[in-house]
């Protein structure tokens, strides 16, 4: 099934899911957030989707405060098709059904991006930092991240030299 027949089973099943952009390469589908849970739960579901395997959830900064964004790669098993679903978010409050619990690896993704780009997947059973410590201020893969000086009393490097970190 090619990426336009898998948008437009999305479409025919659920109205005003599917958003156009013109911007995204051929194998990707933008999707309004506040539909994702029940188009990730279709896309699993249906017989002539059936993707069974979420390979991936990353988060992307668009930078010059625009939006953040959700990323999830799925594949069928079954029917041997791939697409890349694209969620764009607000930058100032990103939340996002959580899909931890139809897929359970999103558990570990969902987490993982959300401790490094502060995107949060409502619902999700277990969402806290998995990377950072849970007292570390920001998210460091943010454009407009500022790091922290210190951690604790430790310096924390900012610039690494040719001789090591300074």
């Amino acid at each position: 099934m090619t990426t336009t027949e898998i948008k437009s089973t999305i479409s025919d099943q659920n109205s005003g899911a599917v958003i156009e952009n013109e911007g995204l390469s051929d194998n990707q589908i933008e999707i309004n957030g506040s539909q994702w849970l029940e188009v990730a739960t279709f896309m699993k579901e249906d017989p002539n989707l059936s993707f069974d395997q979420l390979e991936c959830i990353t988060g992307i900064d668009t930078g010059d405060g625009g939006s953040l964004q959700s990323r999830y790669n799925l594949h069928s098993m079954e029917h041997r098709h791939k697409v890349e679903i694209v969620i764009n978010h607000d930058r100032k409050k990103p939340i996002v059904p959580s899909i931890e619990q139809v897929w359970r690896i999103g558990d570990w993704f969902e987490r993982e991006t959300y401790d490094m780009f502060g995107i949060e997947y409502e619902g999700h059973r277990d969402l806290r930092r998995i990377l950072c410590p849970d007292d570390w201020e920001g998210w460091p893969l943010r454009k407009d991240y500022e790091g922290q000086d210190s951690y604790h009393g430790i310096v924390v490097p900012k610039i690494k030299e040719e001789d090591g970190w300074e």
